[in-house]
């Protein structure tokens, strides 16, 4: 019984968002209402049992000198956090959000050098120790496309020098070559990521159609 009913309603929400395709209307509405409000639930309900519980509160009441110690940054820091709700009071939230700032952004910057700025250095230095020939051709080609996709963002000369600069101007060429085509495959994936998501959906409802009928 439970499974028929969670089936149901996955038909309907699937026909609800379906419903987009004649125009927005009430039905997709409440299906991105409630897409949004079990997601935020989710999220709230991770939160509460994997974070707060285990790792503030309890410890908080539990734990040791130490622990309740070390646990003073992390609290007050999130008590200054809620002062941002309130706009007398929300300066107080600034050293807090300064901080998750700094945090995001070495963050960021440390996955953007370790997972992709090293492994391209690896991949573009590869070509001076081929293993084949297909080696070869595959190093030049990386090598000319991190010159060429660096060219195209050079912004340093003037922009009557970089007419001047024939060079220039024919990396900066190949670059948007390869941009074109990186963002050409990138697209190809999202839309085959969206059919193969919108054959599936297709695929349920017809089996939806035969256990209703």
């Amino acid at each position: 019984m439970n499974d028929f009913l969670g089936t149901l309603l996955a038909f309907a929400l699937t026909l609800a968002v379906f419903s987009y395709l004649l125009g927005d209307n009430p039905f997709f509405r409440i299906a991105t209402y409630l897409f949004i409000g079990v997601s935020a639930g989710y999220a709230a309900a991770v939160i509460i049992y994997q974070v707060l519980l285990p790792q503030i509160l309890l410890p908080l009441l539990q734990g040791s000198t130490n622990e309740r110690l070390l646990l003073l940054p992390p609290v007050i820091l999130g008590g200054l956090l809620l002062m941002k709700v309130s706009p007398s009071l929300q300066r107080l939230g600034n050293p807090a959000m300064g901080y998750l700032v700094g945090v995001g952004a070495a963050v960021a910057i440390g996955g953007s050098l370790l997972g992709t700025l090293f492994p391209q250095m690896q991949a573009t230095m590869s070509v001076w120790a081929p293993q084949s020939g297909v080696g070869l051709i595959s190093g030049g080609l990386i090598i000319l496309g991190s010159i060429s996709t660096l060219a195209y963002f050079h912004f340093g000369a003037r922009p009557e020098e970089a007419r001047a600069n024939m060079v220039l101007d024919i990396l900066r060429d190949i670059g948007r070559l390869f941009i074109a085509i990186t963002l050409g495959v990138i697209f190809g994936g999202v839309y085959l990521a969206a059919m193969a998501a919108l054959v599936e959906r297709i695929f349920f409802l017809l089996q939806g159609l035969k256990i209703f009928l």
